[in-house]
C-alpha cells in the first residue's frame, strides 16, 4: 500500500484484539455491522480475526472479507504454516488482503514461553513471512513484546523480516511497559541502525497497562512510524489498546505541529464509538477523551462564561468535528417520513443505512407511547432494527408481570419456540426474576445469568430503556440486549436475544455432528466398494 511520508496508516484491530476482551463473543452479524462502520470511518486496514482459532472466527473473517471493499482486510496468524494457510483461505474472497504473522522476541518470552534460542525464533519468523508471501504481497510481521526486547536483537529481527518479504514491520509494546520517550527512542534507533528500514512501513501496537498507549503511539509517529494499530474506544486485552479516536483527533487537531495526517472520516467517530459500545456491551466512561459523555460539557462558571464569549476559549475541537450534533429536534407522531429522513441525514446516516418504512413504523409506535421522540431515541430504534434476525427461534410474544403488595412477583408469558407457542407462569424475587424464571421454565436449556444491567438510551423519564445481559451456557458466554420503554419488557427481550445465540450455537454443533457422521458413512461405503 503506497503512502506519502506524511500519511499515517490507521490499522484497526477492534474485531481481533478488541474482541478478545469481551465477556461474550460477537456474532457474525454483529461483526459485520462493526466492520461496515469501521469501513465508513475510513480506516486503511482492519484486522478482523484469528481464523485458525475457531470455525466461527474463520467464518466471520470470510464474511467480512467478502463484503468490505474500501478498507483492506487483515487476519492474524502465529508463525506457523497452518495459521497462515487458514488466514489465506478465510481472506480469499477479498480483492486485496493482508496476512499478519507474529512471534515473540523478548528474552522473557523467547526463553520462558517459547523455550527456544533467539536464532531459532528468527528462523521461524523468516520462514513464516516467506510462506505468507506465497498468498499475498502484503505481509505484516510483528515482534511480540518488542518493548522489552534487547535493541540489538530487535534490530536484527526487523532487518531479517524485511529481507524475507515483510512490507510492514510492527513494533508492539505488548504489555504497556515503556514510557513515551523510551518507546520513541526504540523507533528512532531502528531507523538509525536497520539498513533496509526504508523498504517497509514501521508500525506500532501499544497497550494501555500504564495508561500510555496513545502517548507511546504518538511518540513513535514523531520518531518515524507510519502505522498505528488501535481500536475503537481503546477496547482490548487487560487495560485496552491505543484508542483510535484519540490518535485520529490528535493528528487532526495538532496537524501543524506533527506534520502528519490520516484518512479517517472524523465525523463518523461518535457514531462508530456508540455502535461498538452497544454491541460489545462495554459502556464508554463519561470522562473518556473525544467520545465520553462529558467530553464537550462545561460545568465551571468561568468556563461557561468563556464559552459564551468564544467557544475556542475552552474547546480545542467542536462536537460536530467528531459527528456529535448540537441541534436537536423534538419529533412527534405528527412528524412525517421526510422529517425522519432529514433528521437521520443530519445525524450522519445515509438512506442505504436503514429502511425508512420500518424505521418510521417503529418511530410512530414510540411517539404514541411517549409523545416526543429525540435523536437518541431514533438512533436506539435504528440499532434495534439492525439487530433483529428473522431466523430467531425464540420470540417473546406477550408478557404480564404483577409485582408489589406481596413477598413475590408473578410473571405469565407466551413464548414462541419455532412454530410452537408456550404459555408459562412463574413466581420470583421481583418482576425481572419472575420473568426470567418463566422463560427458563418454557425452554430446554440450562443457563445461568452472569451479568445484567439497564441503561437509558433515550431522553427523559419515559425514554427507551436498554437491558444488557450475559448468559453462561456450557462454559461459553452469550450477550443479549433488549430495548423498550418498559424496562421489564426490555429485560425479557434481552434474555430471549441471548438464548437465540445459544440456539444458533446448538444448531451449528448438531450440523457439524451430522456432517461428520455422513462423512464416516461415505468413507465406509467407499471402503466396501474397494474391497
Amino acid at each position: 500500500m503506497g503512502i506519502s511520508n506524511d500519511n499515517v496508516i490507521i490499522f484497526d484491530t477492534t474485531l481481533r484484539d478488541g474482541e478478545q476482551a469481551l465477556n461474550a463473543s460477537l456474532s457474525v452479524h454483529e461483526k459485520l455491522q462493526i466492520a461496515h462502520a469501521i469501513e465508513r470511518l475510513g480506516v486503511d486496514i482492519m484486522e478482523v480475526g484469528f481464523p485458525v482459532s475457531s470455525p466461527g472466527d474463520f467464518k466471520s473473517v470470510q464474511e467480512i472479507a467478502r463484503s468490505v471493499k474500501n478498507s483492506r482486510v487483515c487476519a492474524l496468524a502465529r508463525a506457523v504454516e497452518a495459521d497462515i494457510k487458514a488466514c489465506a483461505e478465510a481472506l480469499k474472497p477479498a480483492d486485496q488482503f493482508r496476512i499478519h504473522t507474529f512471534i515473540s522476541t523478548s528474552d522473557v518470552h523467547v526463553q520462558q514461553k517459547l523455550k527456544k534460542s533467539f536464532a531459532d525464533v528468527q528462523a521461524m519468523a523468516i520462514h513464516a513471512i516467506k510462506y505468507a508471501r506465497r498468498f499475498t504481497d502484503d505481509v505484516e510481521f510483528s515482534c511480540e513484546d518488542a518493548g522489552r526486547t534487547p535493541i540489538d536483537n530487535l534490530c536484527r529481527m526487523v532487518e531479517q523480516a524485511i529481507i524475507a518479504g515483510a512490507t510492514t514491520v510492527n513494533i508492539p509494546d505488548t504489555v504497556g511497559y515503556t514510557l513515551p520517550n523510551e518507546f520513541g527512542g526504540i523507533i528512532e534507533t531502528l531507523f538509525n541502525r536497520v539498513p533496509n528500514i526504508d523498504q517497509a512501513v514501521i508500525s506500532v501496537h501499544c497497550h494501555n497497562d500504564l495508561g500510555l498507549a496513545v502517548a507511546n503511539s504518538m511518540s513513535a509517529v514523531q520518531a518515524g512510524a507510519r502505522q498505528i494499530e488501535c481500536t475503537i474506544n481503546g477496547i482490548g486485552e487487560r487495560a485496552g489498546n491505543c484508542s483510535l479516536e484519540e490518535v485520529a483527533m490528535i493528528m487532526k487537531t495538532r496537524q501543524e505541529l506533527l506534520g502528519v495526517h490520516t484518512r479517517i472520516n472524523h465525523q463518523e467517530i461518535a457514531r462508530t464509538s456508540k455502535l461498538v459500545s452497544q454491541l460489545c456491551n462495554m459502556p464508554v466512561q463519561l470522562n473518556k477523551a473525544i467520545v465520553g459523555g462529558n467530553a464537550f460539557s462545561h460545568s465551571s462558571g468561568i468556563h461557561q462564561d468563556g464559552m459564551l464569549k468564544a467557544s475556542n476559549t475552552y474547546e480545542i475541537m467542536t462536537p460536530e468535528s467528531v459527528g456529535i450534533s448540537k441541534t436537536k429536534l423534538n419529533l412527534t407522531s405528527r412528524s412525517g417520513r421526510h422529517v425522519i429522513k432529514h433528521r437521520m441525514e443530519s445525524l450522519g446516516y445515509q438512506e442505504s443505512d436503514y429502511d425508512i418504512e420500518t424505521l418510521y413504523a417503529d418511530f410512530l409506535a414510540l411517539a404514541d407511547k411517549k409523545g416526543q421522540v429525540f435523536d437518541d431515541d431514533l438512533e436506539a430504534l435504528l440499532f434495534n432494527i439492525q439487530q433483529q434476525d428473522q431466523q430467531d427461534f425464540y420470540r417473546l410474544q406477550t408478557l404480564n408481570v404483577q409485582s408489589g403488595g406481596s413477598d413475590f412477583s408473578t410473571s405469565s408469558i407466551k413464548l414462541a419456540l419455532g412454530d410452537e407457542d408456550k404459555i408459562v407462569s412463574a413466581t420470583g424475587n421481583g418482576p425481572v426474576d419472575a420473568l426470567y424464571r418463566a422463560i427458563k421454565k418454557a425452554i430446554d436449556i440450562d443457563f445461568e445469568v452472569s451479568d445484567y444491567k439497564i441503561s437509558n438510551k433515550g431522553e427523559g423519564e419515559d425514554g427507551l430503556g436498554k437491558a444488557d445481559i450475559v448468559v453462561s451456557w456450557q462454559g461459553r458466554n452469550f450477550h443479549g440486549y433488549g430495548l423498550d420503554t418498559d424496562i421489564i419488557k426490555a429485560s425479557g427481550y434481552a434474555l430471549v436475544n441471548a438464548l437465540n445465540g445459544i440456539h444458533r450455537a446448538i444448531t451449528v454443533a448438531e450440523l457439524k455432528t451430522e456432517l461428520k457422521s455422513e462423512f464416516k458413512k461415505e468413507a465406509a461405503i467407499d471402503g466396501q466398494r474397494q474391497v
